[in-house]
């Protein structure tokens, strides 16, 4: 994860986010690339971050919720899926009871998703 997700993540919001560096499956690095894509630019320090080093993984899988961001992670060839796909996943392990539940729970708590799209996830899991 790079560091300055970290620390936007640790300086709080609406949503509240553990110490990330205190989970043990959470590596925080620092971002040493020389790719230079003017669009990137376009982006938060976070979301520029996470897609210079996910570029310097191969087997990186982006989590990414801002369009843009998805956008270019898409036109860099990574592989990049949202919250609602990890929910979508997490659902389809057995590790939540419902993805609809889930998704709706978070919408309480003032996460946005369109509802178009919750409601074609949740008919692929069968639960709508």
């Amino acid at each position: 994860m790079a560091a300055s997700v970290v620390e936007e993540c640790s300086e709080g919001g609406r949503i509240v986010v553990p110490d990330l560096t205190g989970l043990p499956w959470v590596r925080v690095q620092a971002v040493q690339s020389q790719l230079h894509l003017p669009a990137l630019f376009e982006l938060d320090r976070g979301e520029r971050d996470t897609l210079l080093l996910a570029a310097s993984h191969t087997q990186a899988l982006v989590l990414m919720d801002e369009k843009l961001g998805r956008n270019m992670a898409e036109y860099m060839g990574l592989q990049v899926t949202g919250t609602l796909g990890v929910l979508a996943k997490a659902h389809s392990m057995g590790l939540i009871p419902s993805f609809l539940e889930a998704a709706n729970e978070m919408r309480l708590q003032g996460i946005y998703f369109h509802e178009a799209l919750i409601d074609r996830i949740a008919a692929r899991l069968g639960e709508k």
